[in-house]
């Protein structure tokens, strides 16, 4: 009866730098780390849980074997995915494919995903979209390698939220970290590289051009994001977005001075992240202590809870179709 506290997973990135260290204090491996896979079930690349009656096991294990504590749910895996990412670098441009090319073609999820801006540097600005109107034209400027006139560059700030539905084109660049939401799933197309060779092999890495084709959305479309505020005693809590326009997760960022008891709400369970601050949780006559980059999963027999402090929180649960 108190919420699974869990340790991140590590990727070392080409495009990664030292921030998940210096920012969020986390042990990291020495070189360029980009990710760290925060609240993971997937795989080999599953979160341990470092407290209570479950510590040392994957999350992944647990889901498995312990499905009421997640409300029962339908889908045999764990079905979300939360990273910081340090683009220390320019990330290779990539899309993602919808659930039913990837049950099909790579026997995994589709990869919808979200992203709130934490930093950016001045001037940083995203891949965002395309401007091709059919397949063909698409894939003759792709083929022809005309990136400055197919790729839209979207300014960005901290603070600034996007979702990056399966079919997108997109990519972090330089100076920016995020806190990325998405469906447990691990299937990129790589697009275009910069033509970057992989020092370790010497060689450019391997791109997906013919199935980032396929998959691409065309013409793209931005999502109609209706990003809400509401208040609740001293939490301002912000829907950054929910079904139906986001079928596999509701998302919300709170802004905390103070005092908020809450609940699961009908929810299965909720995973927490706290983005900066510190305070704590308070459950079940228990309360534990939570700092900037803490990452916690709050169980279906955890009913109602109370958050006190001054710190920022991104929370996520399953949506529809999950």
């Amino acid at each position: 009866m108190e919420p699974f506290f869990l340790t991140p997973y590590f990727r070392p990135k080409i495009w990664g730098g030292r921030k998940l260290k210096t920012i969020f204090n986390y042990d990291i491996p020495d070189g360029k780390v980009g990710e760290a896979w925060v609240i993971s079930g997937y795989k080999d690349d599953a979160s341990t849980i470092t407290n209570g009656d479950f510590e040392g096991q994957s999350l992944r294990k647990v889901y498995h074997e312990n499905p009421e504590l997640f409300g029962n749910p339908e889908s045999e895996e764990f079905p979300l995915l939360v990273k910081f990412l340090d683009a220390n670098d320019n990330l290779s441009v990539q899309v993602h494919p919808n659930d039913d090319y990837a049950r099909k073609v790579e026997n995994d999820s589709g990869k919808t995903e979200s992203w709130y801006v934490l930093q950016a540097d001045p001037g940083s600005y995203l891949i965002y979209g395309h401007t091709a109107k059919t397949r063909s034209e698409l894939a003759d400027m792709i083929h022809k390698g005309e990136w400055d006139k197919l790729l839209r560059k979207v300014p960005v700030k901290a603070g600034n939220f996007f979702y990056v539905p399966s079919g997108t084109i997109h990519a972090l660049t330089k100076g920016i970290l995020v806190i990325e939401t998405q469906q447990s799933s691990d299937v990129t197309y790589r697009l275009y590289d910069y033509d970057r060779v992989d020092q370790k092999t010497g060689k450019k890495r391997e791109l997906h051009t013919q199935k980032s084709i396929d998959v691409t959305q065309v013409p793209h479309v931005d999502p109609k994001l209706k990003i809400t505020t509401s208040k609740k005693q001293d939490a301002i809590i912000k829907t950054l977005v929910q079904p139906p326009l986001s079928p596999h997760f509701y998302l919300w960022q709170i802004d905390l001075n103070g005092q908020w008891n809450t609940g699961l709400n009908g929810h299965p369970f909720l995973l927490v992240t706290i983005i900066n601050g510190s305070g704590t949780i308070e459950c079940e006559n228990k309360s534990f202590n939570l700092s900037i980059g803490t990452n916690m999963i709050i169980p279906n027999n955890i009913k109602e809870f109370k958050f006190l402090g001054n710190m920022k929180m991104v929370i996520s649960t399953p949506g529809n179709q999950d």
